[in-house]
């Protein structure tokens, strides 16, 4: 069977750019589908072709006629929803083929795929669900017990899953198919800084459980690691990439899987530099940890501090301290990593707050500050928190960079506000 998998391409609306002529908050970082390459090496015994719309926005018609696909699978961040929804429409006018959609929204709000266009939605991760959908069609047999996997109705009815194992995916290892997407490598770039980045899964999910985080779902708020032999063998495979993205949202919360990771990285030899996710209580706790790391290539972590306000930490669930990061900041400059640091603007900041934070960056001196819009996720506990606060129900504007509740401020001073401290933030950067 043709299984063609489709990684949609950037999409969104900016508020700011629309309304106030703003336009610098546009991302700067082009990544490659990592999901869809290991949902491809899945899928052994099947032909499969994968189409990044981020790396060839223009590729659609071209990149569907020559495969010939007989099953399409999108996967989908919030604001890429509509885009989806349009591509899986231009499926149809093709012909019967079935349509198929996974993801991180998916996963969170799988309602908003049950539309016309749309066959089956799966949630999780979904490797197992995907592979017995294939073999299901492909072999004529019923779908509809799939574990994971929801059939969209005629009706519009509500979905119904399948009811789905708690455990790890059942093959955790196997390696990526890089291959597909090598002709996009070049693509896949740090633009300002002309560094090359290749990704590499280290785990799923997190321990963690942050108000406003989506991530959670696609495991069942589950931490799920990978033997660190699989992980060395992936980076190997990324031969002529230089800066290796350790995909995990939290790539040191377990320790021991951490120290075990890091002696298998020195021991392989490989010479490459790394980044990843670290919470700042870790690099308090294991300083000797994060220099260790150091040693086999760390060159920069990603912090998410998200704010610098203490009350707004506890009500966010971060279970973290102002005086806390500092201290962080401290042990990472001192050994010589460099900090991109994750914030969230909400949309209740008063300009007081816009000063807070940028006098928190210059004192820290944080490397490479990353601003988000706070942002009430479909899924997400803040979500259900700040439901009736919600006034911008499209989610072309869920791009983290718009405001969908009120703003405090007139809404093109916060928006002035945010744009001025991205532009001071991004004039220097470095990883």
């Amino acid at each position: 069977m043709k299984v063609l998998l489709v990684n949609p391409p950037n999409s969104g609306r900016s508020i700011p750019e629309e309304k106030y002529g703003i336009d610098s908050m546009r991302r700067i970082f082009v990544g490659e589908p990592l999901g869809l390459e290991v949902l491809a090496a899945h899928l052994g015994g099947h032909e499969v072709g994968i189409l990044d719309l981020k790396a060839e926005p223009e590729g659609w018609e071209r990149g569907f006629e020559d495969f010939g696909p007989d099953l399409v699978a999108f996967t989908a961040m919030t604001c890429e929803t509509n885009s989806v929804l349009r591509l899986a429409g231009e499926v149809k006018k093709r012909g019967d083929i079935p349509v198929v959609v996974g993801g991180i929204h998916a996963s969170n709000d799988p309602e908003s795929f049950n539309r016309p266009g749309i066959d089956y939605i799966v949630k999780g991760l979904g490797e197992a669900a995907l592979v017995g959908l294939v073999e299901g069609i492909d072999g004529g047999s019923p779908q509809e017990a799939v574990p994971g996997v929801a059939r969209v109705r005629e009706d519009s009815g509500p979905l119904v899953f399948a009811k789905k194992e708690a455990g790890a995916p059942s093959r955790p290892d196997l390696p990526p198919r890089y291959d597909l997407v090598a002709r996009h490598r070049g693509s896949y770039i740090l633009a300002p800084l002309g560094l090359r980045m290749g990704f590499v899964a280290t785990a799923w999910g997190c321990p963690h459980r942050c108000v406003f985080c989506c991530v959670p779902a696609l495991t069942d708020g589950r931490y799920i690691t990978r033997n660190p032999k699989a992980v060395v063998r992936d980076i190997g495979l990324l031969e002529g990439v230089p800066v290796i993205r350790l995909v995990d949202a939290n790539t040191f919360g377990d320790l021991h899987r951490a120290r075990e990771l890091v002696s298998a990285v020195r021991a392989s030899r490989i010479e490459k530099h790394y980044l990843a996710d670290v919470r700042a209580d870790t690099v308090v706790k294991a300083p000797d940890l994060m220099r260790e790391w150091r040693e086999a290539g760390l060159r920069a972590v990603v912090i998410g501090f998200e704010e610098v306000a203490d009350e707004r930490l506890r009500a966010w669930g971060k279970g973290q301290s102002t005086k806390m990061y500092r201290r962080a900041i401290d042990v990472l400059h001192e050994i010589g990593v460099t900090i991109v640091g994750d914030f969230i603007v909400s949309p209740d900041y008063e300009e007081s707050d816009f000063e807070a934070l940028g006098r928190f960056v210059r004192e820290t001196g944080i490397d490479l500050p990353i601003l988000s819009v706070l942002t009430p996720l479909p899924g997400t506990a803040l979500f259900e928190a700040m439901r009736n606060r919600i006034v911008i129900r499209d989610l072309d504007y869920y791009t983290l960079t718009n405001a969908v509740t009120p703003t405090r401020l007139p809404e093109e001073v916060f928006y002035r506000h945010y744009a001025d401290l991205v532009r001071e933030f991004h004039a220097h950067p470095r990883i």
